[in-house]
């Protein structure tokens, strides 16, 4: 008989998945949904309000230390619901996508986002919220 034994990280977290269920964006991989994210962010019109690098413009603020000051669930509601000038990308954005920007937004060190292919279209601007 063959005895075959999970390390107990391993073991926890077989129990630990299926009750609780993953985020959209762990499910990818931190990597893989911080890349997204970096790609997301850019496509999604994003830079148009919050900067190409997140350094902010004259309709929106700098990201850049959001790590450092909001949880995550405090950023997904700010996409989701909007204020604060932002308009509400809760019915424009799937959640998972939704997942994978705030992913991109909380990493340490941020991928720069895939280059575009040459006949790339420019993102569609975002709508304005009155």
């Amino acid at each position: 008989m063959v005895s075959f034994r999970l390390p107990r990280r391993l073991a926890l977290l077989a129990i630990l998945i299926p009750a609780f269920g993953l985020a959209p964006a762990h499910a990818l991989g931190h990597k893989k949904a911080e890349q997204a994210g970096a790609n997301l962010f850019r496509d999604k019109g994003c830079p148009y309000c919050h900067g190409v690098n997140t350094e902010g413009t004259k309709k929106g603020p700098a990201l850049l230390d959001l790590r450092k000051t909001k949880k995550a669930a405090e950023i997904t509601k700010q996409i989701v619901d909007g204020g604060r000038k932002m308009p509400a990308f809760g019915d424009d954005i799937p959640k998972d996508q939704i997942a994978q920007i705030v992913a991109w937004l909380r990493a340490k060190h941020r991928p720069a986002p895939t280059p575009l292919p040459a006949n790339a279209q420019p993102a569609p601007q975002p709508k304005p919220q009155n």
